[in-house]
C-alpha cells in the first residue's frame, strides 16, 4: 500500500484494529499533476477575491469596529458627564431644601411671636374688659345695695308706723 493510496475501509480498519485489511470499495486518492491545477486555481481565486470581497470586508469590519469603540467612548463621555450633572442638580436641590428649612423656620418662627403678641394682646383686653365689668357689677351691686337699704328702712318706717299705730320718723 502507497502512501497517497489510502482507502477509507483501511482507515476504519486500521481504527478499529480489526486488522481485515481489505481495501475492497474503498476511495483511492491519487496524487497527480490535477492537484497543481487545483493548486494553481485557488491561488487564482484567492487573487481575485482578495481585492474584490477579502479587502472591502476587512474594511468594513476594521470600520465598523473603529465605530463601534467611538461610539462606545462617546458613550462613556456622555455617561461622565450625566454623572457630574446628577450630582450637581442633587447637591443644588440639597442647597435649596436648606435653605427651604432655614425659611420655613424663619417664617414659623415669625408665626409664633406674632401668635404670641396677638394671645398676650386678646389676654390684656379680655382682663381689662373682665376688670370693668367686675368693676361695673361691684358699683351695680354697692347701687343696688344702697337702694335696697333705703328700701329696707322706709318699709321697716312702714311697718313699724303700722304696727304702732303711729308714723315713725326716722
Amino acid at each position: 500500500m502507497s502512501l497517497f493510496a489510502v482507502s477509507t475501509n483501511d482507515l476504519l480498519s486500521y481504527a478499529l484494529s480489526s486488522g481485515s485489511g481489505s481495501s475492497e470499495g474503498g476511495v483511492n486518492v491519487d496524487a497527480d499533476a490535477t492537484i497543481v491545477v487545483h493548486v494553481v486555481l485557488f491561488l487564482i481565486l484567492l487573487a481575485a477575491l482578495k481585492p474584490l470581497l477579502f479587502d472591502p470586508l476587512l474594511k468594513l469590519f476594521e470600520e465598523r469596529e473603529t465605530r463601534t469603540l467611538g461610539a462606545r467612548e462617546k458613550a462613556k463621555e456622555e455617561d461622565k458627564k450625566t454623572a457630574k450633572a446628577d450630582a450637581q442638580h442633587l447637591e443644588e436641590m440639597n442647597k435649596a431644601r436648606t435653605e427651604g428649612n432655614i425659611e420655613r423656620e424663619k417664617l414659623r418662627a415669625e408665626g409664633l411671636k406674632k401668635e404670641a403678641d396677638i394671645l398676650a394682646k386678646v389676654r390684656a383686653d379680655a382682663q381689662k374688659t373682665l376688670g370693668e365689668g367686675r368693676a361695673r357689677v361691684a358699683a351695680d351691686g354697692d347701687a343696688a345695695r344702697k337702694a335696697l337699704e333705703i328700701e329696707a328702712a322706709n318699709l321697716g318706717r312702714d311697718l313699724a308706723s303700722r304696727v304702732l299705730g303711729r308714723e315713725v320718723r326716722g
